[in-house]
């Protein structure tokens, strides 16, 4: 493998990331212009000066549009991945640490969760709670949990058996002070990775989901939902849903080749 493979990911996928944050930080305020507003005499107005990405059926523009929903996609998926972290992180650790049929019982538990297929799960779950915001981002975080509580369980386990821990404990050190001093540290780089890795799975549910109208909810601009009222005007005006479709090919690269990137330098420097 090349050594400068993780560095051009790292580039490539941080620049992507990076570009996506401040569009969707600053674009909107820079446009300045309500993805909102309505304008018929614009309807279905194709890509030009004035309306960058063009106009949808209902006049908003395409391009102010994209970028409130690269807002939501961004929130959605940060508050999704903080959460299914929290969670997944206490579970998983709580196993490793106390081991024997604590640490059974609760692997089966994650076990009985994994044997459902995460975004059919997901699908049943926001059907039930009803489409929204704060109940697709509950949807997402019961689908998300449970790959974080194995990976901590699974590098709390490994990393205890490491000889600077085994030194640590024979030193007198107390078993807290060796979780929080040493092992807890160790595993910021595999969780930062499947973090990064997460973001982009989130996006492309999230999308998936307001497209089946489950998600995010019309008049407010998603990506998932600007696909789903595109794609009656495909032949007309392709843009409606070219747009929102590059905006998320793009967002979820970017946070691929990132994770990608990562997780190379992290094997390298072991």
């Amino acid at each position: 493998m090349s050594a400068h493979r993780p560095k051009i990911s790292l580039a490539i996928g941080a620049g992507l990331v990076i570009t996506l944050v401040l569009c969707a930080a600053f674009g909107p305020l820079l446009i300045g212009i309500d993805p909102n507003a309505i304008d018929l005499a614009h309807t279905l107005a194709r890509p030009g000066p004035g309306h960058w990405l063009g106009c949808d059926a209902l006049g908003r523009d395409m391009l102010s549009r994209v970028l409130w929903g690269a807002r939501i996609s961004l929130a959605v998926s940060t508050i999704v991945i903080a959460l299914s972290l929290a969670v997944g992180s206490l579970i998983g650790g709580f196993a490793a640490i106390i081991g024997g049929r604590i640490d059974e019982l609760v692997m089966r538990a994650v076990d009985i969760v994994l044997a459902f297929p995460g975004f059919l799960f997901a699908i049943a779950l926001a059907a039930i709670l009803g489409p929204g915001l704060t109940d697709l981002v509950i949807a997402l975080a019961a689908m998300g949990w449970t790959g974080y509580a194995r990976l901590v369980r699974g590098e709390l386990l490994s990393l205890r058996e490491r000889e600077y821990a085994q030194a640590a404990q024979a030193l007198g050190a107390t078993r807290s002070r060796v979780l929080f001093r040493h092992l807890l540290p160790a595993l910021t780089g595999p969780v930062a990775v499947q973090a990064t890795f997460g973001i982009g799975g989130i996006i492309i549910a999230e999308a998936a989901l307001s497209f089946l109208g489950l998600g995010v909810l019309p008049p407010s601009p998603s990506w998932g939902n600007m696909l789903d009222s595109g794609r009656a005007y495909l032949l007309v005006a392709p843009h409606l849903t070219t747009a929102p479709g590059i905006a998320i090919g793009l967002a979820v690269l970017g946070f691929n080749l990132l994770g990608d990137g990562l997780a190379q330098s992290i094997t390298q420097n072991r």
